[in-house]
């Protein structure tokens, strides 16, 4: 926790003692016995004072889940890591543990509830603007709107790392804690339901799709202004200074909206839906909710699978990107590419991808590189394939930023870079697989710290791809692969074509549409069961390493235990002839008993005697 938190009196007060922190971990061993004046502020001094009241609200934020980098995909059948003491590759290979839990949300979500819930108690006697009745209003609604989008935000993290079955067979959630604890509450309260934490996340999200925009944009008269405020006197520019640009990547009413089906989807997965109360039709009715916002198909980006790529669009005052519902601020460095580029270009090639997700990429013409009659050539096993391959995974001889990547077992040739750093387990910090990350990646960063060169980037929390696939996903559970019954305008079928077709399935090696389109999509079309397995194989690609496939995996309760594989490429020193190997890299260790879902922390349980452990644990 940041020092600068000390402001906050009431934090102080409250907070940090529920979460087994005291003020003198914040400041100097003096203070911890006669504290400093202002640790006694209370809550009469936030109403006074905004900026004070307003941190509490700053510190949810702070305890957002997103993670930036490429994490727990290597903990996946889509890659491994070369960090030796990985605690995400330990987790997988046997080590996942109740009091071992690199994938926990319990302390930062349930601190952000905590603090949501404290600002929740005060924000309407807080005096936001005082002298303008209008302006203390829509500060009012804003941020109690956010508090409540924020706390079903935290809900869902909670859910999907620590919803599960206990020994009593029920579906369990969290406690659901909607108002701020302190040192007469009591601590020892019992998991809610599945259920009943699925419909406070509702709640919430409706709480606050009730009192926020649905994005926030500049008006240009009052006209524009929402009838409540304009009772109250309310102008453009003040509405503008609550609701407008400078706003933008809080939560909105079009985040909420997002929120509430992605909980859905969530809720109405295998793993889940026989106790969560929640059906595949009403996930896929809030997933279209959301679409409808933009249109439908009509909204959907044909260049959303390579934002990462669009520079223009990555500049701090460029244009927002159709395809990213809500994203991190840009930020300017070279980490991402410091820790992923291979070692001839200066990196450490942490996230090494898995012949295992290279397998799941079709051929160009849409066919899987299992049917008979794809083309495959395991001995020319790059050729022609789906070009999202090339756009997210560097593979042996990619020319990237103007180097060959030679991942093979030889040193490179023909005037091309001689060093073998890049090959299969040449040192540390090379591939183990055969292959190296290029998704998110920008090659025009330098990683090199004597010629650093440093790029925008933007790190995306929700994409819209993300909510196509989650509505095709459940229509087609719900309804099959071509039905449309609520009239949106489009099908699971609709949604899955628009996404191969926008990645250049269905065509040749020069881009020209073949004869018979994108025929297995067409197979696939009257069978619902092989839709599910197509659009599963979809989102795997269109999402991959951005922390989506652990989570994926248990839910749909597919097989945890695949071993991850890679690719060994051999060449013959007299003719030059390359031979492709399959290796296996890394044994999966989860046991799928009950590994499906996450623990509750140990010593939590061990602490509180009515909050039951999830089977197994």
């Amino acid at each position: 926790m940041k020092r600068s938190i000390i402001k906050y009196g009431l934090y102080l007060a409250t907070a940090l003692p529920l979460m087994g922190m005291g003020t003198g971990l914040l400041c100097s061993c003096d203070d911890m016995f006669e504290p400093a004046d202002e640790n006694y502020r209370q809550a009469e001094d936030m109403t006074e004072e905004s900026k004070y009241a307003h941190g509490l609200l700053i510190y949810a934020y702070d305890r957002l889940p997103y993670q930036t980098t490429s994490q727990t995909d290597v903990a996946t059948d889509d890659a491994v890591t070369n960090v030796t003491n990985s605690a995400y590759l330990n987790m997988a290979t046997g080590t996942w543990a109740s009091d071992n839990n690199p994938v926990s949300e319990w302390d930062r979500c349930k601190d952000g509830i905590q603090y949501v819930n404290l600002f929740l108690t005060i924000v309407e006697r807080v005096k936001w603007a005082p002298s303008a009745a209008s302006k203390q209003q829509m500060f009012v609604d804003r941020l109690k709107g956010e508090a409540f989008g924020l706390r079903a935000l935290f809900t869902y993290y909670l859910l999907m790392a620590h919803g599960g079955y206990a020994d009593d067979g029920v579906l369990y959630g969290i406690p659901l804690l909607l108002k701020p604890e302190d040192g007469s509450s009591d601590f020892n309260q019992p998991r809610a339901t599945f259920e009943e934490c699925v419909k406070q996340c509702y709640a919430d999200c409706d709480s606050a799709m009730a009192l926020l925009p649905m994005d926030y944009t500049e008006i240009a008269s009052a006209d524009e202004i929402p009838a409540k405020y304009q009772a109250l006197g309310a102008n453009a520019s003040n509405y503008n200074l609550v609701f407008g640009a400078k706003s933008r990547n809080l939560i909105s009413a079009k985040i909420a909206e997002a929120v509430k089906a992605q909980v859905a989807l969530l809720a109405a997965s295998p793993a889940f839906r026989d106790q969560s109360g929640v059906t595949s039709a009403e996930a896929a009715t809030l997933s279209a909710n959301v679409l409808k916002r933009i249109g439908g198909l009509a909204g959907f980006d044909d260049t959303g699978n390579i934002w990462y790529k669009n520079k223009t669009k990555l500049e701090p005052n460029a244009a927002e990107m159709p395809e990213i519902l809500w994203r991190e601020d840009r930020h300017k460095n070279a980490e991402q590419e410091r820790e992923n580029f291979p070692p001839t270009l200066y990196g450490n090639g942490r996230v090494n991808p898995s012949q295992n997700l290279v397998d799941a990429f079709p051929m160009r013409s849409g066919l899987p590189i299992s049917a008979a009659n794809s083309g495959y050539d395991p001995q020319d096993p790059y050729a022609n394939r789906d070009p999202r391959l090339a756009d997210n995974i560097l593979y042996n001889g990619t020319t990237f930023r103007k180097s060959v990547i030679i991942t093979g077992t030889y040193p490179a040739v023909n005037g091309d870079k001689s060093e073998t750093d890049d090959n299969l387990n040449s040192i540390s910090t090379s591939t183990r697989t055969g292959y190296y990350l290029k998704k998110l990646l920008r090659d025009d960063v330098s990683p090199l710290s004597s010629s650093l060169i440093e790029q925008q980037h933007i790190y995306p929390r929700i994409r819209y791809t993300e909510i196509f696939l989650a509505y095709a996903e459940a229509a087609n559970d719900a309804w099959g692969p071509k039905a449309d019954p609520t009239g949106v305008g489009f099908t699971a079928y609709d949604v899955i074509k628009a996404i191969r077709s926008r990645a250049g399935l269905g065509t040749d090696e020069f881009g020209r549409e073949l004869p018979e389109g994108d025929a297995y999509l067409e197979t696939c079309a009257s069978d619902q069961s092989r839709m599910t397995d197509l659009i599963r194989n979809e989102r795997r690609i269109e999402l991959c390493f951005e922390n989506k496939r652990f989570w994926d995996l248990r839910r749909w309760m597919l097989p945890l235990n695949e071993t991850v594989k890679g690719m060994k490429i051999d060449r013959n020193e007299e003719t030059g002839v390359l031979t492709y190997s399959i290796i296996d890299v890394e044994e999966r260790n989860y046991d799928s008993a009950y590994q499906y879902y996450g623990p509750i922390p140990k010593a939590e349980v061990l602490k509180w005697s009515n909050l039951m452990q999830n089977k197994g644990w």
